[in-house]
């Protein structure tokens, strides 16, 4: 599959696919500062200069990072793309040697797939107070925690 790491020239693809299932209610929105800041953390499937698809791995702490914003075009939506970016960002993880992964979703089923168990959102301190707490849904977000060892 051809996915590679994102460029900045990817930014504003990756906030239209982003943005498109946050106006729907399935995942947050992305500013174009935060892509931009974080593009780093980012790997999308790119079919010629179109974007398809997107995922990051975006460490919190020693022992714990986030998969953020995967998404995949509804054009390509169940041909397994979103399951790749997924299985390359724990991929990063592994190598960086981080022990836990979490991803807050209004799609478990898609996550437990990969093995990842629901969790409480307790679980995760350094992420409802570092980032969740600037969030427009806080403190009333429906999103659920999940979480996978490595």
């Amino acid at each position: 599959m051809p996915i590679r790491r994102a460029t900045v020239q990817d930014v504003k693809k990756i906030q239209k696919l982003v943005n498109y299932y946050a106006k729907r209610e399935r995942m947050l929105p992305r500013s174009l500062n935060e892509l931009y800041e974080n593009i780093r953390d980012f790997y999308v499937y790119a079919d010629g200069k179109n974007i398809m698809g997107c995922c990051a791995l975006h460490v919190d702490w020693e022992d714990l990072a986030e998969i953020k914003s995967l998404a995949v075009s509804n054009k390509r939506s169940g041909k397994g793309i979103g399951r790749s970016l997924l299985e390359k960002c724990l991929s990063d993880a592994e190598a960086l040697k981080v022990k836990r992964v979490f991803a807050l979703t209004y799609v478990p089923d898609f996550f437990e797939k990969s093995g990842f168990t629901i969790v409480d959102k307790k679980e995760l301190p350094h992420k409802i107070w570092s980032e969740c707490i600037k969030c427009c849904y806080f403190p009333n977000c429906k999103e659920i925690a999940m979480m996978k060892e490595i």
